[in-house]
């Protein structure tokens, strides 16, 4: 194929996108229907494992500080407790705010009157950045000088962390699913506008056109179908 050959076969293939009208729209809403469908189930699974990571975060470590030790000495605990590794933050609390907590939690129990901040412990709440590592994590915290013992929900955290895995292995085999019968349905809608216009593609071999001479225009006429397609599938997304 020559050089000043390819201007006018480029000009052909957007001429063949207005010359077959129907099958150029029928081409573009096919792309833009299976790209919205993938689309939004990729957004939906993701949001999904967004919530359930912010939900696992909730499920916190309590970890209480050695009662021996001052105001000043329990609070330079949760220095050591951020240099942990997989601890996201330790955020101090003391006896009194604890109190004012368990009173919150427990007014309506007669069982706790009474109860007075000298019977509470110092402590740190401890966020981690992955709680499927919360047994290690609790491993390291107990090894820190001056903290007194903890309170760690392992099964929740382990529940939330298979949750998580069969959510991540669901969506990845259904968006492949889903992508397989996309690539099905467009080729099947390239098969019939090929079909459609068989009869041009045999008149341009009777007269001697090479398959570079033919398949050019078709290229840049599906590549530029794709990308329209594309375009408005990201628009219509991206409002949703």
């Amino acid at each position: 194929m020559r050089i000043n050959n390819i201007g006018y076969l480029l000009k052909e293939g957007i001429r063949g996108i207005f010359l077959h009208g129907f099958m150029s729209f029928a081409a573009v809403c096919v792309t833009v229907a299976c790209l919205l469908i993938v689309g939004s189930f990729s957004c939906l699974t993701d949001n999904v494992n967004l919530m359930v990571e912010d939900l696992n975060k909730t499920n916190e470590i309590m970890v209480y500080v050695d009662d021996t030790l001052s105001d000043a000495e329990a609070k330079s605990v949760g220095t050591k407790l951020n240099r942990v590794d997989n601890v996201l933050q330790a955020v101090y609390m003391s006896r009194e705010d604890a109190l004012k907590k368990f009173v919150e939690d427990h007014q309506d129990d007669p069982a706790f009157t009474g109860v007075v901040a000298e019977d509470l412990r110092h402590r740190f709440v401890v966020t981690l950045e992955d709680n499927a590592l919360m047994k290690e994590t609790v491993e390291q915290i107990q090894q820190i000088p001056g903290v007194g013992g903890y309170r760690a929900e392992f099964e929740l955290a382990e529940g939330f962390s298979t949750l998580q895995r069969v959510l991540e292995l669901a969506s990845a085999a259904i968006i492949i699913v889903l992508l397989v019968v996309s690539l099905l349905i467009i080729s099947n809608t390239v098969k019939l506008a090929m079909y459609d216009r068989r009869d041009e593609i045999a008149i341009m071999k009777m007269v001697g056109a090479t398959n570079g001479f033919i398949r050019l225009p078709f290229v840049v006429e599906g590549f530029t179908l794709g990308m329209l397609g594309a375009g408005i599938a990201f628009g219509l997304e991206w409002l949703l």
